[in-house]
C-alpha cells in the first residue's frame, strides 16, 4: 500500500485484456473504467465493452459500424484528421457498447410479440387465423380463439407460425406457448405439437403490409434465420408452457418463428392429426428507443443505431406494437356450411352459455369448427 502499482503497467496488453475479460458483469467493467483516466483510456482503446457484448452475444459481430444521435459517418475524412477520427470512433464506441451491455440486463422484461406474420398452414382462415394467438385467452368475444393447421395423415408433418416483434432489435429469454382444448369435441382433446423449436432473424426484404396466410412461398425466401434453438418437447396440456432459451437471444431484424413439430391429436370427424395453438408469447427485453438496427442487405451486417442514452420506462410504446383483441370475422361463409352438411365438421354451440338464460332459439349464437 505505501508504494501501490498498477498491475496494466506490471503485464502486457494482452494478458490485461484476458485479465479484464473475466469480468462478465457489465457494472465491473463500468467502475474499472471510472478508477483513473489511465484505465479508462485502456478500456476505450481496447473496446472492452465492445468484447464483452460480443462475448455476450456473438450475433454482434455482423454489426457494421455504430452510430449515436450526435455524430453522422463520413467516409471521405482528411487523412492528417485520421487517428483523431479513430479516437473519436473509439470513444463513440465505447458508450454505444457499454449502454447496450447494460441495457441487455436492465431494461425492463415485457412480452415482445407484436403481430402475427404468417402461419404455414390455416385449416379455416380467417376463423382459426395465427393472429388468434395473439389474445391471451381462448375464448374472446364469447367464440373460440386459437390457430388451427390443416389436417395431415402423417403425424410427423410440422407447422410454422411467424411473427414480428415489437422492436427490431430484442433480448428474447423465453417462449410460452398454450396448445388449444377443444371443448366442443368428445373428450375435450388439446391439438399440442410433439415437440418446438424457435428461429429469430429479419426480412430479407420490407414485409408487405398485409401478407398473404397461408405464407405461399418457402420461409427459408423472405426471412434470414441468425439463431436457431435446440428442440423442446411439448406437454399435451392445456397451460400456457415456457421454454427458456440455453442463453439469452439477441433477435435483430425482429422476426421469430415457431416451428411445430410433430402431431399427437386425431380429429375425430375426418381422422386427420392436427396442431391447435390458442396463445404465445415471446419475453424479453425491447431495446427500443435506446437502439435500434438498420439490416444492410444482402450480407446481413447492420448498423448499431443509439438512438439515445436513457432507460426505456416499463410503460413504453413500442413502434411496431399493434392493439390487442383482434377478433376476426367469424360468420360461417357456404362453402363451410356445405362441408358441414358432408359431415365434414360439425356445429357447436357457443361455449359458457346458460341455458336458462336463454329466452329463445334466436339468442343462441353457433360457432362452425371443423
Amino acid at each position: 500500500m505505501e508504494t501501490p502499482v498498477d498491475f496494466l503497467n506490471c503485464l502486457d496488453n494482452d494478458l490485461s485484456v484476458k485479465i479484464l475479460m473475466c469480468l462478465e458483469d457489465p457494472s465491473d467493467l463500468a467502475r474499472f473504467s471510472c478508477v483513473s483516466r489511465s484505465w479508462r483510456r485502456f478500456a476505450v482503446a481496447n473496446g472492452l465493452f465492445k468484447q464483452l457484448c460480443l462475448k455476450m452475444f456473438p450475433c454482434l459481430q455482423r454489426v457494421m459500424r455504430v452510430t449515436e444521435p450526435s455524430c453522422s459517418f463520413n467516409s471521405s475524412l482528411e487523412v492528417g484528421c485520421r487517428k483523431f477520427t479513430e479516437l473519436e470512433n473509439l470513444e463513440m464506441e465505447h458508450r454505444v457498447y457499454s449502454f447496450l451491455a447494460r441495457g441487455c440486463l436492465s431494461f425492463p422484461i415485457r412480452e415482445c410479440v407484436s403481430d402475427a406474420i404468417s402461419a404455414s398452414s390455416t385449416d379455416n382462415y380467417p376463423l382459426e387465423s395465427v393472429r388468434n394467438t395473439l389474445e391471451p385467452g381462448d375464448i374472446v368475444a364469447r367464440r373460440a380463439s386459437y390457430w388451427s393447421s390443416k389436417g395431415q395423415s402423417n403425424p410427423a408433418v410440422p407447422d410454422t407460425l411467424i411473427y414480428k416483434l415489437v422492436a427490431d432489435i430484442c433480448v428474447i429469454n423465453e417462449i410460452r406457448i398454450q396448445p388449444f382444448q377443444a371443448y366442443f369435441q368428445p373428450g375435450r382433446p388439446i391439438y399440442s405439437a410433439k415437440a418446438v423449436r424457435f428461429r429469430m432473424g429479419h426480412a430479407k426484404v420490407p414485409l408487405p403490409d398485409t401478407i398473404d396466410e397461408p405464407l405461399h412461398c418457402c420461409p427459408d425466401d423472405k426471412f434470414l434465420w441468425t439463431y436457431t434453438s435446440p428442440e423442446f418437447p411439448m406437454a399435451q396440456e392445456n397451460c400456457l408452457q415456457k421454454f427458456e432459451l440455453p442463453e439469452p437471444v439477441l433477435c435483430v431484424g425482429g422476426i421469430l418463428e415457431v416451428e411445430l413439430l410433430g402431431r399427437v391429436q386425431r380429429q375425430y370427424v375426418d381422422d386427420l392429426f392436427y396442431i391447435c395453438v390458442c396463445h404465445i408469447q415471446a419475453v424479453g427485453r425491447p431495446l427500443w428507443p435506446a437502439f435500434g438496427a438498420e439490416i444492410v442487405e444482402p450480407s446481413g451486417k447492420f448498423v448499431l443505431k443509439a438512438h439515445s442514452y436513457t432507460q426505456p420506462s416499463s410503460t413504453e410504446e413500442y413502434p411496431f406494437a399493434r392493439p390487442r383483441s383482434f377478433v376476426p370475422e367469424q360468420v360461417p361463409n357456404l362453402e363451410q356450411i356445405l362441408n358441414m352438411l358432408r359431415g365434414q365438421g360439425v356445429l357447436v354451440e357457443e361455449y359458457g352459455w346458460n341455458e336458462e338464460n336463454v329466452e329463445s332459439d334466436e339468442d343462441v349464437e353457433y360457432e362452425f369448427v371443423e
